[in-house]
């Protein structure tokens, strides 16, 4: 598609200033514009017709497409989603999996003894443990629409409308309020041991440098995963993890790492910066950076050439890592959070962010925000 602005306005519906506040995740299919905030336990739909601005806005509550494992229990929050993904006909999802640590406000500084207690107070919010996909498919009137089927609790099956040998079906790795199986594998519950750089982050807070994911990129059965935090010695981490569709009751992690792990780690030297987003661009991965943490600072992107093409766990230095871009960014304002390429976008390539904490000047209407598009430099 064509976008006819570099600054292209989203504009959600009445009530919705929580989404335009505080957007963590973006894929762009075709002309329509999928977009999630790590506040809330939805997904929202844009679409455009002149390429300046998306709306016609659609929230899809995820309670009724796949399995929240805090529904209706006293941990049941937002799933703080954090990375989203479309490939083969699904929408892809990744919740942030981290601890939650009380934030102290200005407005608490008159309460210097309650302010420290809760500072030490921590907690998990059982909808964070997601990593899903479910079935994006076109409705009478050609708009992609997500569809409850098989995980939401009923026994629906869809048809690819492009294969209509191929069944569609949502599915997620399983989990609780607690943990999932991703959780588990680091804790090495396979093995005899936990992981030897990730285990001991499982229990700290992802604000504190705990474990924290961020971004979410997929290509076939590989599914890449970008942490926030932790960040060891400077060195970002990637999960790379893959999965069988063939379960019927989910979808199981196989073993694709060393020593019979479920996963495998690749190491990146990203000037100490954690990973905000990924995308697939052909067989290299285009990578979100910025600051862990609370911290300020400048949100930049890399491509990793041909990381699609290795089985191996990586370690890359700065020199395997081609800097394109650098993201503008306010003082608390304005932080970079997801990356989209723009489909079609050659010559050059273009690529599509949107803000978390949005700037006032960003701002535009009730409840609708200015996003970025960035033209990336020649591979």
């Amino acid at each position: 598609m064509k976008l006819n602005t570099d600054n292209p306005i989203l504009e959600f519906g009445g009530g919705f200033e929580k989404v335009r506040d505080s957007l963590s995740a973006v894929v762009l299919v075709g002309d329509r514009l999928w977009v999630a905030s790590d506040e809330l336990t939805s997904v929202e739909q844009l679409s455009t017709n002149d390429g300046l601005t998306f709306k016609d806005h659609k929230s899809f509550p995820l309670e009724g497409l796949i399995k929240l494992p805090a529904l209706g229990t006293k941990s049941d929050q937002e799933i703080d989603i954090e990375g989203m993904d479309q490939r083969d006909s699904y929408l892809w999802l990744v919740g942030s999996h981290s601890i939650k640590r009380k934030n102290v406000k200005k407005k608490d500084a008159g309460k210097k003894d309650e302010a420290i207690a809760k500072i030490a107070k921590t907690e998990i919010e059982g909808n964070r443990f997601i990593l899903a996909r479910i079935p994006l498919v076109a409705n009478s009137t050609g708009e992609q629409e997500l569809v409850a089927v098989a995980n939401a609790g009923g026994d629906q099956e869809l048809l690819a409308a492009n294969k209509p040998e191929r069944v569609l079906k949502a599915a997620q790795i399983a989990g609780d309020v607690k943990g999932n199986d991703l959780i588990a594998a680091l804790k090495g519950s396979w093995l005899d041991h936990g992981d030897p750089h990730l285990e001991k982050f499982l229990s700290i807070p992802g604000k504190d440098n705990g474990f924290d994911i961020e971004g979410l990129a997929v290509s076939g059965d590989k599914i890449f995963i970008g942490l926030r935090g932790p960040v060891l010695r400077g060195w970002a981490i990637i999960l790379e993890v893959a999965v069988d569709f063939s379960e019927p009751a989910g979808l199981k992690l196989r073993n694709v790492g060393p020593d019979g792990r479920l996963y495998r780690k690749h190491f990146l030297e990203l000037g100490g910066g954690g990973i905000r987003d990924l995308c697939v661009d052909g067989s290299d991965l285009l990578i979100l950076a910025g600051p862990t943490m609370t911290l300020e600072g400048s949100v930049v992107v890399y491509r990793w050439k041909d990381a699609l093409r290795s089985d191996e766990e990586r370690l890359v230095f700065s020199e395997g890592l081609k800097l394109l871009l650098t993201i503008p960014h306010g003082e608390g304002t304005d932080h970079a959070e997801g990356m989209t390429i723009i489909p079609g976008s050659e010559n050059p390539r273009q690529v599509l962010i949107v803000y978390d904490s949005p700037s006032e000047d960003r701002k535009t209407g009730a409840a609708a925000v200015r996003a970025d598009v960035f033209n990336l430099p020649s591979s």
